[in-house]
């Protein structure tokens, strides 16, 4: 499958050429910032990933920028315990920033507090974030700490979308109707984008139209 047969409908070719090849050059690792003093001067724009712990938001990261080890990877919950920094493009073009996993952490309780304060203070303050990306697993849907964190995002006024992962492990036919509920269930929130993406770090599913949708936020 190419590229350009994994776009969605109406989607702007000549973008997607651009997000390709961005996506195939230099992407390195900036830095961790355990707190806000530690951020990187806001002047680039921002992407951010979101999720609950567990949900494969490392592997879809290295499968966006066709990297095996950029993001750590982990079967322990709750691993990224910082807001991780990554710069695309030579010139830097934008970053990408991978967030703490909300949920069920296997952390001390100070620790998972110290991390929400963190991901509050970040969504509600950062002037260069773009957009917010939240990752749900297509084998459970959105559950109450999902909505609790889209909540969170509507009111910060911060733009997200939600990305469905580990489409390769669902029934088409439940795919199907797991990915039409989530999509309702977005329209109903008013920082949301209506469409969602679905996706297979496994199988390469929805990254091309992912690595689009990530310009796209970036350019307009």
């Amino acid at each position: 499958m190419s590229d350009r047969d994994d776009l969605a409908p109406g989607a702007d070719p000549e973008r997607a050429e651009r997000a390709r090849k961005l996506f195939s050059g230099p992407i390195n690792f900036l830095k961790s910032a355990p707190a806000l003093q530690h951020l990187p001067n806001p002047t680039m724009p921002e992407i951010a990933f979101a999720g609950r712990s567990n949900v494969g938001k490392s592997s879809l990261l290295n499968a966006l920028t066709n990297r095996n080890g950029l993001a750590r990877t982990s079967v322990t919950p709750g691993r990224t315990q910082e807001l991780n920094y990554f710069d695309v493009g030579e010139p830097l073009v934008f970053r990408l920033v991978d967030m703490p996993g909300y949920g069920f952490a296997k952390a001390p309780k100070d620790v998972v507090k110290k991390w929400r304060f963190l991901v509050n203070d970040y969504l509600r303050g950062r002037q260069v974030l773009k957009r917010t990306l939240v990752l749900i697993d297509s084998r459970h849907g959105l559950k109450d700490v999902d909505r609790e964190f889209l909540e969170m995002l509507d009111t910060a006024a911060v733009s997200y979308r939600i990305v469905l992962t580990k489409a390769d492990k669902v029934k088409a036919s439940d795919l199907a109707a797991i990915h039409a509920a989530t999509e309702a269930e977005a329209r109903k929130h008013p920082a949301a984008h209506p469409e969602v993406i679905v996706t297979s770090s496994e199988k390469g599913l929805g990254i091309a139209e992912l690595r689009t949708a990530v310009l796209e936020a970036v350019e307009v």
